[in-house]
């Protein structure tokens, strides 16, 4: 009778109970609707057609190499600025707005790519800024909360051991959408080849370098703008919806509590040594493989490859997802954190060292390695930070490794951009692009060892296999 007399009492308290407890049927259509959309919008979102010819873009557009390791050096404080903020507000507004915000940023990126001015001084260098501005914020705001959402439609119908499943779904058709914008994008860059194929249709049509360049930004254009219809149909789990309802209407109270939640996922990290260790070892990783990735189309004219081959290579690059899936889903049953780890920062120091001695031709073979490591550590980081973390701060914590991820990008730009600098000779690019990528297995060697210093004290707390929490419903 007491239950009952509180019911009555509290009709909408006990109502929303009930939900959790029992979630609806259209919850349950939710998680898969969300599933299916989050894979698409991973695709769509990474899976850009300018990709293969980044690095020589910018520079065809007009920008030197120093330009555009700042501009990335840009793009990552960007992140950083954003990512953070947008991982509480995740946390306490909810997941799509965040999504959706990301999508229009996108859209608004590539606009300002397809109307700089080549060889445009002052006006294009501006241009590529914002560019690279808005690309870092449609980042950050992205990071995390996508992930969050998806995780969370499933733990509330009790079904957070599927994660890994989406996680291996979003590499395979990442794959198979890195495949196609590669080699689409690619080729449309290259004037010889659009007049080939025109030729081959029929109409004899002459195409400059100054147009061709701009192909890929249009492609990207019309797939950011099928992101933002797809981020547009996600829809909030039920069970975030009733977590992040405020309990004061005070917009101050509701500050303190955003850097509350900050805060405390901040101290539960540094306070959690595997978590700290998941997100600085992926950072020494990640950072060297990410800045030579930004950089492959510069690497592949120094090892004189045609640019025709550019996004074949791409797409062989892009297209290791597909194999490298399943091998990342056995690591993380079958391995230990500390093994994991360890085999992915060997295989990049591998890669990075036989990129330093630029074979011509042969050296893009060190490339599948690099690029076939670099997905296996997203999917690790992705795995081990949602097994650990509660999902009242997931959005948070993860929006703390895409701070530090993209921190530590920054540095290396950073350094990178310095090595540029003082292997410049003779205003020679390609020289100070060559010295640039000898430095980088020193750092990734270095940093390494100064890790594995800091964590050593750790290693039985490393030495196991985290699996991902099933969400208890009732709370």
């Amino acid at each position: 009778m007491a239950n009952l007399d509180e019911k009555k009492k509290h009709p909408a308290r006990g109502s929303m109970a009930e939900k959790m407890t029992h979630p609806s049927p259209q919850s349950g259509t939710d998680a898969d609707r969300n599933w299916r959309r989050f894979v698409l919008f991973r695709v769509l979102f990474n899976s850009r057609f300018y990709y293969p010819v980044l690095a020589v873009l910018f520079l065809d557009l007009g920008l030197s190499a120093t330009e555009y390791t700042v501009l990335n050096f840009a793009w990552a404080l960007a992140i950083v600025f954003t990512d953070l903020p947008a991982g509480v507000l995740a946390d306490r507004i909810g997941r799509k707005p965040l999504v959706v915000a990301a999508s229009v940023c996108m859209v608004l990126e590539m606009v300002l790519l397809s109307v700089a001015p080549q060889h445009g001084g002052l006006v294009l260098l501006l241009c590529c800024l914002a560019n690279r501005i808005l690309s870092g914020i449609a980042e950050g705001m992205a990071s995390g909360a996508d992930e969050a959402l998806v995780f969370d439609s499933l733990a509330e119908r009790g079904r957070s051991a599927e994660w890994p499943l989406v996680l291996d779904q979003v590499m395979r058709w990442q794959g198979v959408g890195m495949i196609i914008a590669m080699i689409v994008g690619g080729a449309v860059y290259d004037p010889t080849f659009m007049e080939r194929l025109f030729s081959t249709l029929g109409a004899n049509i002459h195409f400059l370098k100054s147009v061709t360049l701009r192909f890929p930004i249009y492609l990207n254009l019309i797939t950011a703008l099928c992101t933002l219809w797809i981020a547009l149909g996600l829809r909030e789990p039920t069970l975030r919806e009733k977590r992040v309802t405020p309990e004061s209407e005070d917009p101050g109270d509701a500050e303190a509590t955003a850097w509350h939640l900050a805060i405390k996922a901040g101290r539960w990290i540094a306070h959690t040594p595997a978590a700290l260790f998941v997100i600085l070892a992926g950072v020494l990783i990640d950072s060297v493989t990410r800045l030579f990735l930004t950089f492959s189309s510069s690497y592949f004219r120094l090892i004189h490859l045609p640019e025709a081959t550019f996004g074949l290579i791409g797409a062989t690059m892009g297209g290791i997802g597909l194999v490298v899936s399943p091998i990342a889903r056995r690591m993380v049953a079958a391995n230990t954190v500390l093994v994991n780890y360890a085999l992915l920062g060997t295989v990049i120091l591998a890669g990075l060292v036989g990129v330093a001695f630029r074979w011509t031709h042969w050296g893009v073979l060190f490339l599948l390695p690099l690029a076939g490591a670099m997905m296996a550590l997203g999917y690790v980081v992705s795995y081990y930070l949602n097994a650990l973390v509660d999902s009242t701060q997931r959005a948070t914590v993860l929006s703390f490794k895409g701070v530090a991820f993209n921190l530590g990008y920054g540095f290396v730009s950073l350094l990178f951009a310095l090595a540029l600098k003082a292997g410049q000779e003779g205003g020679n690019t390609e020289e100070a692009v060559a010295h640039g990528f000898a430095f980088l297995p020193w750092w990734l060697l270095f940093s390494g060892c100064l890790c594995a210093l800091y964590f050593r004290r750790h290693r039985r707390l490393l030495s196991f296999i985290p699996r991902p929490e099933i969400a208890d419903d009732s709370r």
